[in-house]
């Protein structure tokens, strides 16, 4: 499947490793990456949730599936020195804002010491070219202001999963800097660069506290979903868009060396940065009246109001940019949940089928899906 900006046949029969396959954005990209034609090992822990995208795709026809924890050093080596990846790709993480108020200790040591433990393993990989770290846009130290951040601005964080994206950062560049200069590439071979995506969402997602997956969930048991914070206004991407953004930086990196070893962000079009109301108006367009929303009145921990990204560096160097807006995002997304609710074993044939969909709406360079969304519920 060769498609959109990436370089034929650069991925058919090319080593990567994968962390965080069984997650819902990983289980995605193995997908990807195996119709690409990649030799793909898979390294992370069992699927958290029931249902869960790894398992109803049935993901582990696609790769080499390693079950381990990225905060186990010795696991993680052994995990690289088998596969001898040509790319690593780490999506291994804690991802839940909510659960890290919860549960700190474990979010900072699965994102920081996790990513510490990979990079380390990473120095003994014979034939390898490129590492590239997927943090989050909440890695920044957010101000809450109108204009995107962008790559170079300081990083930072109020909750324990934002301080914990911010000091992988870090980390990744001091391994870089310290192990993997650009300086030295010559005689190392190998570039680290680091991805961040806005608020991604799509069919397999389960997670807890998570927009679309609690929409999912009410539908399902007829009820109303309660909305924290209505209007917090965030950068939303269907989950392919940032996916597309990590093969290119990878490719580019390999194939064009180390002034790619950076940051990048992936996010939408300034459009589609909008408020939590606005996509519970356009998903009660698409659901009916099978989705009710209602304001949780209850005191919750503090998440930011307004979070944006500025994408211009990926957009003009990688030439990247959305395929889809908001509106076809969420579409396919509702899509896909009624098709699998409806059908549990439909979930590979239409995972693939909206995959190569949107694959070929990239190629035609169409974009046609700009009627302007609603702004009240």
């Amino acid at each position: 499947m060769e498609n959109l900006g990436l370089i034929p046949g650069f991925w058919k029969g090319r080593k990567v490793l994968l962390t965080g396959h069984t997650g819902f954005k990983g289980s995605w990209m193995s997908l990807w990456l195996s119709r690409l034609g990649a030799e793909v090992t898979g390294y992370a822990l069992p699927p958290e949730t029931s249902p869960n995208m790894f398992g109803l795709v049935e993901i582990e026809k696609d790769l080499n599936s390693v079950i381990g924890d990225i905060r186990d050093y010795s696991s993680i080596e052994s995990a690289v020195l088998h596969s001898q990846p040509e790319i690593i790709i780490h999506m291994a993480a804690q991802p839940l804002v909510r659960r890290s108020y919860r549960e700190p200790l474990e979010t900072l040591d699965t994102n920081i010491m996790g990513t510490a433990n990979l990079l380390q393993a990473a120095r003994g990989a014979k034939g390898l070219r490129a590492v590239l770290v997927v943090t989050s846009d909440k890695c920044y130290d957010n101000k809450e202001r109108e204009q995107g951040y962008r790559e170079d601005e300081p990083m930072g964080g109020h909750d324990p999963y934002s301080v914990s994206k911010g000091c992988t950062e870090l980390v990744t560049a001091a391994f870089r800097d310290s192990f993997f200069p650009p300086s030295r590439f010559e005689e190392h071979g190998v570039v680290i660069a680091s991805a961040r995506a806005g608020n991604v969402f799509g069919g397999g997602d389960w997670s807890e506290d998570r927009l679309i997956p609690d929409i999912v969930r009410a539908i399902e048991k007829k009820e109303s979903v309660e909305i924290r914070h209505p209007e917090a206004v965030r950068p939303w991407q269907f989950v392919l868009e940032p996916l597309y953004g990590y093969l290119l930086l990878a490719q580019a990196m390999v194939k064009r060396g180390p002034s790619f070893g950076e940051g990048w962000n992936f996010g939408p079009d300034r459009e589609d940065e909008v408020a939590v109301r606005t996509v519970l108006s356009e998903l009660k367009g698409i659901f009916g009246s099978e989705f009710n929303w209602k304001s949780d009145e209850k005191e919750t921990p503090h998440e930011a109001g307004v979070l944006r990204l500025n994408t211009t560096k990926s957009r003009n160097q990688l030439e990247w940019s959305p395929r889809w807006n908001l509106k076809k995002g969420l579409e396919e997304t509702a899509r896909w949940y009624k098709a699998v609710l409806a059908n549990p074993h439909a979930a590979r044939s239409l995972s693939l089928e909206l995959l190569e969909k949107y694959v070929i709406d990239g190629n035609r360079g169409e974009n046609d899906y700009s009627r302007p969304l609603a702004v009240g519920v």
